[in-house]
């Protein structure tokens, strides 16, 4: 596991597994359980969890994201697994919803947890330092466009 950079954060997180019952039905759920910002030495999981080390990584275009999860009520960091026969593995980390969102729909597991406040301290600086990411859309020019086509006269 690499070290702490401005646009990268080594994490090690636990995941925990708990049996739901629905009706006559037990299926699997997981949550996030401890969360370890520093390089530290490997913590022991607890009896039904599993330890995981991934990086957070920040990108300039996510900046948007970042500012936007960064303002709501309660902060989120999320992640995300492949789900094989019910073993997690993770997949990333990310404090960008729209990125999550693409793996919504699959056969993805995500959980979010709310984001430390070193982390947003961390995700502050970083858009800080490269400012904040406004997208500029620009105006067609007048006229454009297949409907206000003149036909030849």
């Amino acid at each position: 596991m690499g070290k702490k950079t401005e646009n990268q954060w080594p994490l090690q997180f636990e995941v925990i597994e708990e049996i739901k019952q629905v009706g006559r039905w037990s299926a699997p759920s997981w949550r996030i359980g401890d969360v370890h910002l520093y390089e530290s030495k490997t913590q022991a999981a607890q009896s039904n969890g599993i330890l995981f080390e991934r990086d957070l990584e920040i990108f300039l275009d996510e900046r948007t994201d970042y500012r936007f999860n960064l303002s709501s009520q309660d902060p989120k960091l999320f992640f995300a697994f492949e789900n094989d026969n019910d073993v997690l593995i993770p997949v990333m980390i990310t404090a960008s919803q729209s990125l999550i969102g693409q793996y919504m729909d699959g056969d993805y597991v995500v959980l979010s947890i709310g984001m430390p406040l070193p982390v947003q301290a961390w995700l502050e600086a970083f858009i800080g330092k490269n400012g904040e990411l406004i997208e500029v859309r620009r105006k067609k020019r007048k006229g454009a466009g297949r409907a206000s086509e003149q036909l030849p006269k």
